[in-house]
């Protein structure tokens, strides 16, 4: 299970909304105990592609973002990314560009944007997708 505090969630949530009409990025870090993984800060990065249909996190954001988690003693734990105009699920070229089966990836649907969407995933190497229960507390 993976824990977000509202907090959190509404960062990543106006993150998202600021960054319209292209798509939003970023990286989460926390602490794992046991099955459980509570997510313990937020990385907001700059989407390089500037665009709605596709993103490229910042190398040197992501760079600091690794550096300041060893820092704090966190462990990354996924990264998020926003859908201005689609559903909250991967598309095929996150698919494609997931390179680590250990992590989560949460997917904002900014679709309606009065009511947004996240589902949080995990990608296997094989590309199989599976839906990841979460809260937000």
């Amino acid at each position: 299970m993976l824990y977000i505090t509202e907090t959190d969630y509404n960062i990543i949530l106006a993150y998202c909304r600021e960054n319209l009409p292209n798509e939003a990025c970023g990286l989460v870090a926390g602490i794992e105990e046991g099955n459980s993984k509570f997510i313990k800060k937020v990385y907001l990065l700059t989407n390089t592609d500037a665009s709605s249909k596709h993103f490229s996190m910042d190398i040197e954001e992501q760079f600091a973002a690794v550096k300041d988690m060893r820092a704090h003693g966190y462990k990354l734990l996924g990264n998020f990314h926003s859908h201005p105009n689609s559903l909250a699920v991967p598309s095929s070229e996150d698919k494609r560009l997931a390179y680590d089966a250990d992590v989560y990836y949460m997917i904002f649907s900014l679709m309606d944007i009065d009511k947004p969407v996240l589902n949080v995933f995990n990608i296997s190497r094989e590309k199989d997708i599976t839906a990841v229960e979460f809260m937000v507390l």
